[in-house]
């Protein structure tokens, strides 16, 4: 009888007879891997001049139902505008037509003068 009571000694320490040291060690292998995926994406999309201070940029994002947004970064500053067919804002003049050739190709035609 005295082989079928056998002690089970799983160690010294509390972490040693914990079933949850395991998963947690998952998640912080989850938190690097998260952190490589975004460093990864921003050297990809080439997005580390959203981060400096001089640069400029300008973006021209398309949504799928066709509304168009300019993001414009000047050195600190981003700030985004929809574009509507509707209604134009400001004051200016026409300076030709462009035109969307069958094959794919543009032109545009100054107007007049």
């Amino acid at each position: 009888m005295q082989y079928l009571k056998a002690k089970q000694n799983r160690g010294t320490g509390f972490s040693d007879n914990d079933p949850m040291a395991g998963v947690a060690n998952l998640f912080d292998l989850g938190l690097v891997f998260i952190v490589g995926l975004l460093i990864a994406l921003f050297g990809a999309y080439h997005l580390d001049d959203l981060l400096s201070k001089e640069s400029r940029m300008t973006i021209v994002k398309t949504s799928a139902d066709g509304q168009m947004e300019i993001i414009e970064k000047k050195g600190t500053r981003i700030s985004a505008m929809k574009v509507s067919k509707d209604k134009a804002k400001g004051r200016g003049q026409r300076l030709g037509t462009a035109y969307k050739l069958e094959d794919g190709s543009m032109i545009y035609i100054p107007d007049g003068n």
